[in-house]
């Protein structure tokens, strides 16, 4: 960095910020539903336009730096990418092989429950937890959850609703998830003591969410039975349906079993599913492949346009013909195109020293625990939306924090927690953030649509400022005694 570097003030860190926010709230005005297929996008790179110009004329910072930084932003994300990829991928050759087909029509007969909707949570819970990851839960079970809630007359947004809150829940307490990991390790706090510590405020979080999506279940419409008896026909007269293709989820879970890493499970996933697809569904590959090749070379093609391309199949019932509908791997590109773009407005913040400015702002309103805790989640929301990546967000609200709570004198779980319910389960809430844009383009459902269902992910943030108000189970360092006076620890 140039000695000359100037340290932008507070009004100038804001500025790119706010300019950001109102422009996205015009294209999301003026775009609506697609207002993430390209407006976004422009509207981050204009927001990167001016913090590069305020950082270079106004704070001397060299625009090699700049670029540097945004370098580093988009490698720390590529194996992001590759998994989001690959889950396009799995998508399309777990829908294409009947594997998803073959999981709601099976799902149909067993869970038509007003308590549909609360079981699918805890169902992605329960899935999430063993598997450490949110993304894989919601990309296999999560696809056929959607379909069967939409056969039973749940609105999409509902069940969405309800699969990541579930998802997320495990992603937070799973101690096989690396956002688990990150923010026990980042923050310097034994991982199954940070688990524990978590449960005060993620256990009522949960109820809450499970008790609401109960009540929405037996308030919905209710739906005639030959709708679901038309779904469940089109489903078995499209699709070779079969129990045996239950052996690509079930070997999918063997792998995550034995901790194999996400990227090698998808991949893995995929070309299995792709092989059952030539046995089961030849003549769907056929259907995708068209009429300019025929005999072993149509089934290849139609394999892998499977797993890259748009594919439709005519069910000759159009409320499935959307829900089979798939996308592929090119159907994420615009999902990596709003996180590059996105990456890059948080280099350029970065760089530029606003990030270090805003920062310092939230730790100077830290005048008790529940301010500091307070401080904590709004960094940690602030993160998420500038940086777009949940990881970035974690490591870096919890090291900007870290020797703050040691000053203070508060345990370092308090912080990894508070870090995870503002981080971890709010980047699924944020359109452009890495998280919510692949879940939104996995479910097929936007991220603004499914946002107010998602109650668990925007309860746990705040969930944890009341247990803070309350000071309950927040101790000292070394004193065991609770911090209920909420004393002023400025000084």
């Amino acid at each position: 960095m140039n000695p000359e570097v100037k340290t932008p003030s507070l009004g100038l860190a804001l500025l790119p910020f706010a300019a950001l926010i109102t422009m996205l709230a015009f294209v999301i005005v003026l775009f609506k539903d697609s207002a993430l297929n390209g407006a976004s996008q422009i509207v981050l790179l204009i927001a990167t336009a001016l913090c590069s110009s305020i950082a270079v004329f106004g704070c001397r910072v060299r625009w090699e730096t700049i670029e540097q930084q945004i370098a580093n932003n988009i490698f720390s994300i590529a194996p992001s990418i590759l998994i989001l990829l690959l889950i396009g991928m799995l998508a399309g050759s777990w829908m294409i092989s009947g594997i998803v087909p073959t999981l709601i029509y099976y799902g149909l007969q067993v869970m038509q429950t007003d308590l549909f909707l609360a079981a699918c949570c805890a169902l992605c819970a329960v899935v999430s937890v063993m598997t450490g990851s949110s993304w894989t839960t919601i990309a296999t079970i999560g696809i056929a959850l959607i379909g069967i809630g939409q056969a039973q007359g749940f609105s999409a947004p509902w069940v969405a609703g309800a699969i990541i809150s579930g998802a997320y829940f495990g992603d937070k307490m799973s101690p096989l998830s690396d956002t688990t990991v990150l923010a026990a390790s980042v923050t310097g706090t034994p991982l199954f003591s940070h688990i524990r510590y978590m449960l005060y405020t993620t256990v009522p979080s949960m109820t809450i969410a499970l008790v609401v999506f109960a009540i929405a279940g037996f308030s919905r419409e209710r739906v005639d039975s030959t709708q679901i008896m038309a779904f469940s026909d089109a489903l078995r007269g499209s699709f070779n349906l079969s129990p045996w293709l239950l052996i690509v989820p079930l070997f999918s879970g063997f792998l995550i079993a034995k901790r194999v890493s996400s990227t090698i499970v998808l991949f893995l996933s995929s070309l299995l599913a792709g092989l059952f697809a030539l046995f089961f569904q030849p003549d769907i590959l056929l259907a995708v492949a068209g009429d300019d090749v025929s005999g072993i070379m149509a089934y290849l093609k139609g394999l892998i346009i499977t797993f890259y391309d748009h594919t439709q199949i005519e069910t000759g019932y159009e409320p499935l013909n959307e829900l089979v509908a798939t996308r592929g791997m090119s159907g994420m590109m615009s999902t990596v195109w709003l996180i590059f773009c996105a990456m890059i407005f948080g280099a350029s913040m970065s760089a530029a020293g606003m990030i270090e400015s805003i920062m310092r702002m939230f730790i100077r309103l830290a005048h008790n625990t529940f301010s500091l805790v307070a401080s904590t989640v709004g960094v940690g929301l602030f993160m998420n939306i500038v940086c777009a990546d949940q990881y970035l967000s974690l490591i870096l609200t919890g090291n900007m924090f870290r020797d703050a709570y040691k000053k203070l004198g508060f345990e370092s779980r308090l912080l990894s927690r508070t870090t995870e319910d503002a981080v971890t389960v709010t980047s699924v809430l944020i359109p452009w953030n890495s998280c919510g844009m692949t879940q939104s383009m996995v479910l097929g459902v936007s991220t603004l649509v499914y946002f107010p269902y998602c109650f668990f992910n925007y309860l746990s943030p705040v969930m944890t400022l009341i247990v803070a108000a309350l000071g309950f189970r927040i101790f000292r360092t070394g004193s065991g005694d609770a911090d209920k006076d909420n004393k002023t620890i400025g000084n």
